[in-house]
């Protein structure tokens, strides 16, 4: 770590302990703001570019968003994971792949005070806070190979494949789930390890920002204190409370799905005071005096304001039983959890329904691709089907109907 970011990284803290938790959380809510708006203005162009975002993680990280979960006395805000997920939402009025990548990233860095030892924990809280790190994930247990790591001398190795891996080859760390002897083990990885390659293979018609491409180990060295956890590593039963890890995930998608669509319709609204023509039988001059214009927006409007309270409500939810800490039980996990897929299901229809709507306000003349306005449905129809929200529906009416809760795995 260089001097003036030691030096930074005093000066943050000195300023942050006069504040009260009230006013990190405003300040760094008004950051994202600032963010949001300066993605937004270049967001269609960067979308047709489809560079990785290299420059758009240095925006988060030059405006102190990255390290807010951490506690002030390291440098960070003392953020709560419920208001991270509020960053999240702001970002993505501005551009939903950014909101993806900072959404992953704060649900990777709560991972080592869920599986890692306390020393483990807060020795990784204190890099991010101080070195503001960026957090690439290689999580999805599905496509490619399994990622085994295998005892290699007194480290280990890590071998396999996965095709989907957000942030990966940006990452100053890698959040990593594999394989050991058939268990599976959570890895905090620096990133650039030997080994380790990113194949440069994403090409989707959204969340074309994202950097979520496959990647490859080969041989990958792994120390044994990069693995989370106390020893014995294996033959541990996972306890309510670290399954939590799921609707940390769940609970950023369902913010960056709510966020698109408010930034979404704050976009279409602005366009139509500007350039919006009455349809020649509304009898009015002005598109925002057309009647079925007016009954659009206020039925868009209304549905976009429930789910964005519903997701408030999983939110909360989330945060009580992390609050309860390791003593939480089954029945408090699967209370919070459905909480987190009840929203996961109304957001995904609303965006959705959103995105596509908002044409309906614009006319025809939004649809010119100088305007990249399809980018906000584009970039909500790739990632809702990253599990598909059918299922997620169905936990939560199994639970309803029946108290069956959500059975754990990295989906739910």
């Amino acid at each position: 770590m260089s001097v003036e970011t030691q030096h930074a990284g005093t000066e943050r803290t000195t300023e942050n302990s006069g504040a009260s938790h009230g006013e990190r959380f405003a300040a760094a809510l008004r950051r994202a703001d600032v963010v949001a708006a300066e993605l937004r203005a270049t967001a269609a162009e960067r979308d047709r570019a489809g560079r990785t975002p290299r420059e758009e993680v240095e925006l988060l990280r030059r405006n102190d968003l990255l390290q807010v979960q951490e506690p002030v006395e390291y440098g960070g805000d003392g953020l709560s994971y419920a208001e991270t997920v509020q960053i999240t939402r702001r970002i993505a009025r501005g551009d939903t792949s950014i909101a993806h990548l900072i959404g992953y990233h704060f649900a990777q860095t709560r991972v080592a005070p869920l599986f890692g030892t306390p020393a483990q924990a807060d020795r990784l809280s204190r890099l991010n806070a101080e070195r503001k790190i960026f957090w690439g994930g290689v999580q999805n247990p599905r496509g490619g190979s399994d990622l085994v790591l295998t005892k290699d001398g007194d480290g280990f190795r890590l071998d396999g494949r996965r095709s989907f891996a957000s942030g990966a080859s940006l990452g100053d760390h890698l959040s990593v789930t594999a394989t050991l002897d058939g268990e599976l083990v959570f890895i905090a990885l620096p990133g650039g390890r030997e080994g380790f390659r990113a194949l440069g293979d994403w090409d989707n018609i959204g969340q074309r920002l994202t950097d979520s491409g496959g990647v490859e180990f080969t041989g990958t060295r792994v120390e044994r204190a990069e693995i989370l956890g106390p020893d014995p590593l294996l033959g541990r039963t996972i306890t309510p409370y670290q399954t939590l890890v799921t609707p940390h995930w769940q609970l950023a998608f369902v913010n960056f799905y709510i966020g698109t669509a408010e930034g979404a319709l704050e976009e279409a609204l602005d366009w139509t005071r500007l350039h919006g023509a009455p349809w020649e039988t509304s009898g009015v001059d002005s598109a925002t005096d057309d009647p079925y214009v007016l009954q659009t927006v206020g039925e868009i409007a209304s549905d976009v304001r429930a789910a964005g309270l519903l997701a408030d409500r999983a939110g909360d939810a989330l945060q009580a039983a992390l609050d309860t800490g390791p003593s939480l039980t089954e029945e408090q996990r699967a209370e919070a959890a459905v909480a987190v897929y009840e929203a996961k299901y109304l957001t995904t229809k609303v965006a959705l329904s959103t995105a596509s709507r908002l044409f309906e306000i614009q006319g025809a003349r939004a649809t010119t691709s100088a305007y990249g306005f399809d980018r906000h449905w584009r970039n909500l129809r790739t990632h809702t089907v990253h599990d598909p929200v059918a299922y997620k529906a169905r936990e939560v009416g199994d639970w309803t109907l029946n108290r069956r809760a959500p059975e754990f795995s990295l989906y739910r």
